[in-house]
Protein backbone atom coordinates (compact mmCIF):
# COMPACT_ATOMS: atom_id res chain seq x y z
CA UNK A 1 0.00 0.00 0.00
CA UNK A 2 1.15 3.71 -0.71
CA UNK A 3 1.49 6.32 1.61
CA UNK A 4 -1.00 8.27 -0.52
CA UNK A 5 -3.43 5.44 -0.19
CA UNK A 6 -2.91 4.14 3.30
CA UNK A 7 -5.61 4.57 5.75
CA UNK A 8 -5.11 6.74 8.73
CA UNK A 9 -4.64 4.02 11.39
CA UNK A 10 -2.08 2.25 9.14
CA UNK A 11 -0.32 5.51 8.60
CA UNK A 12 -0.36 6.49 11.79
CA UNK A 13 1.41 3.19 12.56
CA UNK A 14 3.62 3.52 9.35
CA UNK A 15 5.12 6.75 11.77
CA UNK A 16 4.95 4.74 15.10
CA UNK A 17 7.16 1.93 13.42
CA UNK A 18 9.81 3.64 12.11
CA UNK A 19 9.91 6.01 15.26
CA UNK A 20 10.39 3.14 17.45
CA UNK A 21 12.95 1.59 15.14
CA UNK A 22 16.60 3.08 16.90
CA UNK A 23 15.29 1.95 19.75
CA UNK A 24 14.36 -1.54 18.76
CA UNK A 25 18.20 -1.41 17.49
CA UNK A 26 19.43 -0.92 21.11
CA UNK A 27 17.52 -3.80 22.37
CA UNK A 28 19.15 -6.56 20.19
CA UNK A 29 22.28 -4.19 20.51
CA UNK A 30 22.29 -5.24 24.29
CA UNK A 31 21.45 -8.79 23.82
CA UNK A 32 24.32 -9.44 21.92
CA UNK A 33 26.79 -7.51 24.23
CA UNK A 34 25.68 -9.33 27.21
CA UNK A 35 25.94 -12.82 25.13
CA UNK A 36 22.14 -13.33 26.25
CA UNK A 37 21.79 -16.06 22.82
CA UNK A 38 24.29 -18.03 24.00
CA UNK A 39 23.27 -17.41 27.67
CA UNK A 40 19.74 -18.74 26.56
CA UNK A 41 21.31 -21.82 24.49
CA UNK A 42 19.50 -24.25 21.54
CA UNK A 43 16.35 -25.41 24.27
CA UNK A 44 14.07 -23.39 26.90
CA UNK A 45 15.94 -21.31 29.47
CA UNK A 46 14.33 -20.48 32.52
CA UNK A 47 14.28 -16.69 33.62
CA UNK A 48 15.73 -17.33 36.99
CA UNK A 49 18.51 -19.37 36.09
CA UNK A 50 19.44 -16.71 33.46
CA UNK A 51 19.44 -13.83 35.91
CA UNK A 52 21.44 -15.91 38.01
CA UNK A 53 24.42 -16.37 34.90
CA UNK A 54 23.88 -12.92 33.61
CA UNK A 55 23.68 -11.66 37.01
CA UNK A 56 21.21 -9.11 36.64
CA UNK A 57 17.66 -8.96 38.59
CA UNK A 58 15.03 -11.37 37.34
CA UNK A 59 12.30 -8.76 37.21
CA UNK A 60 14.90 -6.72 35.15
CA UNK A 61 16.08 -9.23 32.75
CA UNK A 62 11.91 -9.92 32.56
CA UNK A 63 11.56 -6.87 30.75
CA UNK A 64 14.43 -7.00 28.24
CA UNK A 65 13.91 -11.12 27.30
CA UNK A 66 9.34 -10.01 26.75
CA UNK A 67 11.10 -6.84 24.06
CA UNK A 68 13.30 -9.45 22.60
CA UNK A 69 10.31 -11.60 22.46
CA UNK A 70 7.92 -8.76 21.06
CA UNK A 71 10.99 -8.53 18.61
CA UNK A 72 11.22 -11.86 16.78
CA UNK A 73 14.47 -12.49 18.62
CA UNK A 74 12.52 -14.94 21.20
CA UNK A 75 9.77 -16.85 22.37
CA UNK A 76 7.81 -16.86 25.79
CA UNK A 77 6.22 -20.79 25.68
CA UNK A 78 5.24 -19.96 29.39
CA UNK A 79 5.64 -17.43 32.09
CA UNK A 80 9.21 -17.03 32.95
CA UNK A 81 10.03 -19.62 29.92
CA UNK A 82 12.07 -18.24 27.39
CA UNK A 83 13.68 -19.60 23.90
CA UNK A 84 15.62 -18.28 20.77
CA UNK A 85 13.83 -18.32 17.47
CA UNK A 86 15.60 -19.08 14.65
CA UNK A 87 16.14 -15.03 14.07
CA UNK A 88 17.32 -14.82 17.68
CA UNK A 89 19.57 -17.93 17.12
CA UNK A 90 21.96 -16.06 14.15
CA UNK A 91 23.02 -14.08 16.94
CA UNK A 92 24.75 -16.95 18.97
CA UNK A 93 28.70 -16.46 17.94
CA UNK A 94 28.99 -20.42 17.01
CA UNK A 95 25.79 -20.49 14.36
CA UNK A 96 26.82 -21.31 11.18
CA UNK A 97 25.14 -18.60 9.55
CA UNK A 98 25.82 -16.23 12.85
CA UNK A 99 25.26 -12.31 12.12
CA UNK A 100 27.00 -11.95 15.88
CA UNK A 101 29.39 -9.85 14.70
CA UNK A 102 27.63 -7.88 11.81
CA UNK A 103 25.42 -6.57 14.71
CA UNK A 104 27.97 -5.99 17.43
CA UNK A 105 29.56 -3.72 14.44
CA UNK A 106 26.25 -2.40 13.60
CA UNK A 107 24.92 -1.05 16.57
CA UNK A 108 28.70 -0.50 18.27
CA UNK A 109 28.59 3.70 18.91
CA UNK A 110 31.50 4.16 16.23
CA UNK A 111 29.02 3.44 13.70
CA UNK A 112 25.60 4.90 15.60
CA UNK A 113 26.88 7.79 16.68
CA UNK A 114 27.47 9.87 13.63
CA UNK A 115 24.02 9.38 12.60
CA UNK A 116 23.11 11.79 14.92
CA UNK A 117 24.96 14.25 12.52
CA UNK A 118 23.17 12.89 9.19
CA UNK A 119 21.61 16.68 8.68
CA UNK A 120 25.42 17.95 8.45
CA UNK A 121 25.83 15.16 5.57
CA UNK A 122 23.07 15.91 3.91
CA UNK A 123 23.93 19.47 3.60
CA UNK A 124 27.09 19.47 2.69
CA UNK A 125 27.68 16.12 1.05
CA UNK A 126 30.69 14.94 3.61
CA UNK A 127 30.72 12.14 5.87
CA UNK A 128 29.42 12.96 9.41
CA UNK A 129 32.16 10.08 10.73
CA UNK A 130 34.87 12.60 10.02
CA UNK A 131 32.91 15.54 11.84
CA UNK A 132 31.97 13.79 14.86
CA UNK A 133 35.58 11.83 15.50
CA UNK A 134 37.92 13.79 13.81
CA UNK A 135 39.32 11.74 11.20
CA UNK A 136 38.16 9.85 8.10
CA UNK A 137 36.56 6.20 9.48
CA UNK A 138 39.42 4.07 7.99
CA UNK A 139 42.64 6.08 9.37
CA UNK A 140 40.20 5.74 12.21
CA UNK A 141 40.26 2.17 11.81
CA UNK A 142 44.41 1.77 11.26
CA UNK A 143 44.69 3.73 14.66
CA UNK A 144 42.31 0.95 16.61
CA UNK A 145 43.79 -2.70 15.93
CA UNK A 146 40.79 -4.20 18.12
CA UNK A 147 37.92 -1.81 16.36
CA UNK A 148 39.45 -3.09 12.78
CA UNK A 149 39.65 -6.44 13.84
CA UNK A 150 36.01 -6.38 14.87
CA UNK A 151 35.12 -4.41 11.44
CA UNK A 152 36.92 -7.55 9.77
CA UNK A 153 34.97 -10.05 11.06
CA UNK A 154 31.69 -8.32 10.81
CA UNK A 155 32.48 -7.90 6.95
CA UNK A 156 33.32 -11.79 6.89
CA UNK A 157 29.80 -12.39 8.39
CA UNK A 158 28.35 -10.23 5.63
CA UNK A 159 30.77 -11.38 2.81
CA UNK A 160 29.39 -15.33 3.44
CA UNK A 161 26.34 -15.02 2.20
CA UNK A 162 26.97 -13.01 -0.79
CA UNK A 163 30.22 -14.99 -1.67
CA UNK A 164 28.11 -18.06 -2.43
CA UNK A 165 25.94 -16.46 -4.30
CA UNK A 166 28.12 -15.18 -6.67
CA UNK A 167 29.97 -18.32 -6.86
CA UNK A 168 26.55 -19.75 -7.96
CA UNK A 169 25.01 -16.85 -9.83
CA UNK A 170 28.35 -16.51 -12.20
CA UNK A 171 29.69 -18.46 -14.98
CA UNK A 172 33.70 -18.74 -13.92
CA UNK A 173 34.91 -21.10 -16.28
CA UNK A 174 36.38 -19.26 -18.99
CA UNK A 175 39.19 -17.70 -16.16
CA UNK A 176 42.16 -19.10 -15.29
CA UNK A 177 42.91 -15.97 -12.14
CA UNK A 178 40.88 -13.85 -10.46
CA UNK A 179 42.17 -11.21 -8.33
CA UNK A 180 39.58 -9.70 -5.36
CA UNK A 181 40.30 -6.14 -4.97
CA UNK A 182 39.65 -5.21 -1.50
CA UNK A 183 39.22 -9.04 -0.76
CA UNK A 184 39.39 -8.29 2.89
CA UNK A 185 40.10 -11.41 5.08
CA UNK A 186 39.26 -13.44 1.57
CA UNK A 187 36.21 -14.93 1.68
CA UNK A 188 34.91 -14.21 -1.29
CA UNK A 189 37.41 -15.52 -3.43
CA UNK A 190 37.94 -18.48 -1.32
CA UNK A 191 34.49 -19.47 -1.97
CA UNK A 192 34.32 -18.93 -5.44
CA UNK A 193 37.63 -21.13 -5.56
CA UNK A 194 36.31 -24.00 -3.87
CA UNK A 195 33.17 -23.97 -6.29
CA UNK A 196 35.56 -23.76 -9.50
CA UNK A 197 38.64 -26.36 -8.75
CA UNK A 198 40.82 -24.89 -12.32
CA UNK A 199 40.62 -21.29 -10.92
CA UNK A 200 43.41 -19.49 -8.84
CA UNK A 201 42.95 -16.55 -7.29
CA UNK A 202 44.71 -13.35 -5.74
CA UNK A 203 43.51 -11.39 -2.82
CA UNK A 204 44.22 -7.34 -3.08
CA UNK A 205 44.26 -4.92 -0.05
CA UNK A 206 45.85 -3.03 2.47
CA UNK A 207 47.94 -4.17 5.24
CA UNK A 208 45.52 -3.79 7.37
CA UNK A 209 42.52 -4.90 5.34
CA UNK A 210 44.06 -7.99 4.50
CA UNK A 211 45.55 -8.85 8.08
CA UNK A 212 43.24 -12.00 8.41
CA UNK A 213 43.54 -13.21 4.33
CA UNK A 214 45.98 -15.47 5.30
CA UNK A 215 44.45 -17.83 7.50
CA UNK A 216 40.78 -18.20 5.64
CA UNK A 217 43.09 -19.49 3.00
CA UNK A 218 44.88 -21.67 4.97
CA UNK A 219 42.11 -23.33 6.65
CA UNK A 220 40.15 -23.20 3.26
CA UNK A 221 43.09 -25.66 1.74
CA UNK A 222 43.54 -23.02 -0.68
CA UNK A 223 47.04 -22.27 -0.25
CA UNK A 224 48.75 -23.35 -3.61
CA UNK A 225 46.10 -21.80 -5.28
CA UNK A 226 45.49 -18.56 -3.80
CA UNK A 227 47.75 -15.63 -3.11
CA UNK A 228 47.60 -12.29 -1.01
CA UNK A 229 49.28 -8.92 -1.69
CA UNK A 230 49.01 -5.98 -0.51
CA UNK A 231 48.83 -2.09 -1.79
CA UNK A 232 46.69 0.67 -2.44
CA UNK A 233 43.65 0.18 -5.35
CA UNK A 234 43.98 4.06 -5.65
CA UNK A 235 47.84 3.83 -6.68
CA UNK A 236 47.66 0.28 -8.79
CA UNK A 237 46.13 -3.14 -9.17
CA UNK A 238 48.25 -5.51 -9.93
CA UNK A 239 47.89 -7.39 -13.79
CA UNK A 240 47.89 -10.35 -14.51
CA UNK A 241 44.30 -11.54 -13.51
CA UNK A 242 41.83 -12.69 -16.58
CA UNK A 243 39.05 -11.58 -14.15
CA UNK A 244 38.86 -8.84 -11.08
CA UNK A 245 36.16 -8.48 -8.92
CA UNK A 246 35.10 -5.29 -6.19
CA UNK A 247 32.49 -6.42 -4.06
CA UNK A 248 31.07 -3.72 -1.91
CA UNK A 249 34.47 -1.32 -2.67
CA UNK A 250 32.83 1.19 -5.50
CA UNK A 251 29.87 2.45 -2.98
CA UNK A 252 32.61 3.65 -0.16
CA UNK A 253 34.20 6.62 -2.83
CA UNK A 254 32.30 9.38 -4.32
CA UNK A 255 32.12 9.41 -8.25
CA UNK A 256 35.59 10.92 -8.34
CA UNK A 257 37.42 8.18 -6.51
CA UNK A 258 35.59 5.53 -7.90
CA UNK A 259 36.80 6.36 -11.02
CA UNK A 260 40.13 6.26 -10.15
CA UNK A 261 39.72 2.73 -8.73
CA UNK A 262 37.80 1.89 -12.38
CA UNK A 263 40.70 3.35 -14.14
CA UNK A 264 43.22 1.42 -12.31
CA UNK A 265 41.02 -1.72 -13.01
CA UNK A 266 41.44 -0.89 -16.46
CA UNK A 267 45.24 0.09 -16.46
CA UNK A 268 45.28 -3.95 -14.77
CA UNK A 269 43.16 -5.76 -17.04
CA UNK A 270 43.89 -6.95 -20.60
CA UNK A 271 41.93 -5.88 -23.75
CA UNK A 272 39.73 -9.31 -23.03
CA UNK A 273 39.87 -9.17 -19.36
CA UNK A 274 36.45 -8.59 -16.72
CA UNK A 275 35.74 -6.61 -14.22
CA UNK A 276 32.46 -7.40 -11.55
CA UNK A 277 31.18 -4.80 -9.34
CA UNK A 278 29.27 -6.70 -6.65
CA UNK A 279 27.12 -4.06 -5.01
CA UNK A 280 23.54 -2.81 -4.79
CA UNK A 281 21.83 -1.42 -7.60
CA UNK A 282 19.03 1.20 -7.25
CA UNK A 283 16.10 1.17 -9.29
CA UNK A 284 15.46 3.90 -11.50
CA UNK A 285 12.39 5.20 -8.83
CA UNK A 286 12.07 4.68 -5.74
CA UNK A 287 10.00 2.60 -3.85
CA UNK A 288 9.06 0.62 -0.43
CA UNK A 289 11.57 -1.93 -0.64
CA UNK A 290 11.59 -5.62 0.54
CA UNK A 291 15.79 -5.99 0.73
CA UNK A 292 16.66 -7.42 4.00
CA UNK A 293 18.85 -4.30 4.53
CA UNK A 294 16.61 -0.87 3.09
CA UNK A 295 19.21 -0.27 0.01
CA UNK A 296 18.10 3.58 0.45
CA UNK A 297 19.01 3.11 4.09
CA UNK A 298 22.42 1.62 3.34
CA UNK A 299 22.97 4.29 0.34
CA UNK A 300 22.72 7.02 3.66
CA UNK A 301 24.99 4.66 6.12
CA UNK A 302 27.50 5.28 3.26
CA UNK A 303 27.30 8.76 3.02
CA UNK A 304 27.38 9.54 7.11
CA UNK A 305 30.21 7.23 7.25
CA UNK A 306 32.54 7.23 4.49
CA UNK A 307 31.09 9.57 2.14
CA UNK A 308 30.38 7.39 -0.22
CA UNK A 309 26.81 5.99 -1.61
CA UNK A 310 24.86 3.42 -3.45
CA UNK A 311 24.21 3.61 -7.69
CA UNK A 312 21.62 3.24 -10.43
CA UNK A 313 22.97 1.49 -13.08
CA UNK A 314 22.78 4.90 -15.30
CA UNK A 315 25.22 5.98 -12.49
CA UNK A 316 27.37 2.67 -12.76
CA UNK A 317 27.17 3.59 -16.61
CA UNK A 318 28.86 6.82 -16.14
CA UNK A 319 31.38 5.67 -13.67
CA UNK A 320 32.64 3.00 -16.12
CA UNK A 321 32.43 5.52 -19.49
CA UNK A 322 34.87 7.78 -18.05
CA UNK A 323 37.18 4.80 -17.30
CA UNK A 324 37.29 3.71 -20.58
CA UNK A 325 34.60 0.51 -19.37
CA UNK A 326 31.62 -0.39 -20.60
CA UNK A 327 28.76 -2.88 -18.96
CA UNK A 328 27.44 -5.94 -20.42
CA UNK A 329 25.50 -7.47 -18.19
CA UNK A 330 23.95 -7.06 -14.51
CA UNK A 331 22.76 -10.22 -12.86
CA UNK A 332 20.53 -9.55 -9.42
CA UNK A 333 21.45 -11.38 -7.11
CA UNK A 334 18.71 -13.57 -4.78
CA UNK A 335 16.81 -10.91 -2.55
CA UNK A 336 17.96 -11.92 0.95
CA UNK A 337 21.38 -10.69 -0.89
CA UNK A 338 20.63 -7.12 -1.90
CA UNK A 339 23.39 -6.84 -4.72
CA UNK A 340 23.81 -7.53 -8.16
CA UNK A 341 26.81 -8.86 -10.19
CA UNK A 342 27.53 -5.84 -12.60
CA UNK A 343 29.81 -7.74 -15.46
CA UNK A 344 32.14 -4.63 -16.71
CA UNK A 345 34.53 -5.35 -20.07
CA UNK A 346 37.30 -2.77 -21.99
CA UNK A 347 35.08 -0.75 -23.65
CA UNK A 348 37.08 -1.33 -26.98
CA UNK A 349 36.24 -4.92 -27.15
CA UNK A 350 32.99 -4.62 -25.93
CA UNK A 351 29.83 -5.81 -28.17
CA UNK A 352 27.93 -2.98 -30.13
Amino acid sequence: MSERNATPASARGLVMLQLIGSRATQVMALMVRMDLADAIGDGESDLDELSRSCEIAPELLNRLLRALTSLGLCVESAPGKFALTDAGALLRKKHPDSLYEFVRFHTSPVTLQPWTLLEHSIRTGRPAFDKYFGTPLYQYFANDPELSAQFNAAMHEESRTAAGAVAEHYDFSPFGVVTDIGGGDGTLITTILKHNPGLNGVVFDTAEGAAQAAGTVRAAGLGRRCTIATGDFFDTIPAGSDLYLLKSTIHNWNDERAVTILRNCRAAMSDHGRLLIIDVVLPDRAAPDSAELDPYIKDLQMLVLVGGQERTRAEFDQLCAQAGLTITDVVPLPPHVGLSIIEIAPTEVSPA
